[in-house]
């Protein structure tokens, strides 16, 4: 019997609760990141309880029943929130075991470690955290388990082959607490499963590459279609594809969305892309408008070829527009995600991408918060010690878990502070995103001296027209 299958030892161990995952936000989703889990740990059997701090409160609760804590960080704004979980489970638990693991854990393990975590876990960790609970249980040292960061002992990614199982949903929240599809005057429950993990691209600015170095995962079709069954009976109508990028396996995307939709006729979907990659499968994409793709978010970033190249995004200027009009071609909306402040974007790049969405009639697939992005830069980031970076970064804030950087305009950092106000106060106050990208425009226009860019075409559309399905929460990250 191996480590990862090893049931668990000692009555208390048997316990429900004696191991609890913690997701803290991932995107407005029901969380893979705690699912997927769940089930290793069950199948091992534990009887594991589930905590969302992002659609439900704290439980002292749960934590004073856990042996081992296991919280999810995925992403920057799950680390942030996941570091006050930890105070919480510590105060209410101070003998149990906390464990942070995803993709922010291991690139953050020596402030982790040394503010109140016991160990942390990067890249494929669910096998990995049925050994540490078997290992806890056991009353043998956590040292055992391959690649598990402890204090004084540096981690290693986890990038073996997974012997998969179908995400266990069973303690989450409901689909109705999370995020839905708003499409044609109708909100609809929506899920999230995963075709793919990892990614074979190296964007130097993607936190993805630092934990898997170029390599990515296909999940097999009946574990995906399993999990698609699942949420189709918690009454899920659309399911996004989390793939980091749902392309890298083209042929094996496409097998996965034919299978869904066989025995799931109904469920419409979306995925993220490169624009590379919907540049060069554009043949592929009106299969999947049939098969019932109703969007795909890609991340444009910029238009300005140089920053592209300095990102090492694999794309230019002239593939988002060759991207757009496939995409449109097919019969499917594309959502651009932008980067839209970085230590070399200046005030023209920040209008040509004002103008390109404005030309292109984007206003309704851009959420607005994209136009207030500032490149984040986490420890263990690709483009550190890059020397485009190098005359722009600051000290490490590691509290916030950035390195600080200043662009040399200041009315560009100026520009950023007051554009994220604009759409946060827009945001919570469900204003129409045409008008809220007028406002930044007037904004930007102000701040950047640049007056003659003021006006903005998306001030006069009509607040009752037809809008193209989105998802209902913003994208962070």
């Amino acid at each position: 019997m191996t480590p990862a299958a090893r049931a668990p030892q000692g009555r208390e161990w048997r316990e429900e609760g004696a191991v609890l995952l913690v997701s803290c936000y991932e995107l407005g989703r029901q969380p893979l990141g705690v699912a997927s889990p769940l089930a290793f740990l069950r199948r091992a059997g534990y009887r594991p309880a589930a905590l969302d701090v992002a659609a439900e409160p704290f439980s002292e609760e749960k934590a004073r029943r856990a042996r081992l804590v296991g919280i999810s960080v995925p992403m920057h704004t799950a680390l942030r929130l996941g570091v006050a979980v930890a105070r919480r489970a510590r105060a209410a638990n101070p003998g149990c075991h906390i464990c942070f693991f995803g993709l922010y854990a291991l690139l953050n393990s020596s402030h982790l470690l040394a503010h109140g975590a016991d160990s942390c876990l990067g890249g494929e960790s669910e096998a990995a955290l049925v050994q540490l609970a078997g290992a806890l249980a056991g009353g043998r040292p956590p040292s055992e388990v391959p690649g598990l960061a402890l204090r004084g002992r540096p981690g290693a990614p986890l990038l073996a082959k997974l012997p998969w199982a179908a995400p266990a949903r069973e303690g989450l929240p409901p689909l109705a607490a999370y995020a839905r599809l708003a499409r044609g005057g109708e909100l609809l429950l929506a899920g999230a499963v995963e075709a793919s993990r990892g990614c074979k691209h190296l964007c130097l600015h993607c936190p993805i590459p630092p934990v898997y170095g170029g390599r990515f995962f296909a999940v097999p079709r009946e574990v995906v279609l399993e999990d698609a069954r699942r949420l189709a009976s918690q009454g899920a109508r659309h399911l996004t594809f989390a793939d980091p990028d749902f392309l890298n396996g083209p042929a094996h995307a496409l097998r996965v969305a034919r299978a869904v939709h066989a025995e799931l006729p109904g469920l419409t979907f979306d995925f993220t892309a490169k624009v590379s990659h919907l540049v060069r499968h554009a043949e592929l994409l009106p299969e999947f408008a049939r098969l019932g793709c109703l969007f795909i978010v890609t991340a444009v970033e910029s238009l300005n070829d140089g920053i592209l190249a300095k990102l090492q995004k694999g794309h230019a200027r002239a593939d988002v527009r060759a991207a757009l009009a496939a995409c449109r071609a097919a019969g499917i909306s594309l959502r651009p995600s932008l980067l839209a402040f970085t230590p070399w974007t200046t005030a023209e790049d920040y209008f040509e991408l004002l103008d390109f969405i404005e030309e292109e009639e984007l206003a309704d697939e851009v959420d607005p918060v994209q136009f207030a992005i500032r490149l984040l830069i986490p420890p263990g980031s690709a483009l550190l010690g890059t020397p485009q970076l190098a005359p722009h970064l600051g000290e490490l804030d590691q509290e916030n878990f950035i390195h600080r950087w200043a662009h040399p305009d200041p009315r560009m950092d100026r520009l950023h502070e007051e554009a994220l106000a604009l759409v946060e106060e827009a945001a919570e106050g469900g204003e129409d995103p045409a008008l809220t990208f007028a406002r930044l425009r007037a904004l930007a226009a102000e701040v950047l001296e640049m007056p003659d860019r003021a006006e903005s075409s998306f001030a006069a559309v009509s607040p009752s027209r037809a809008r193209p399905p989105r998802l209902t929460e913003s994208w962070f990250c």
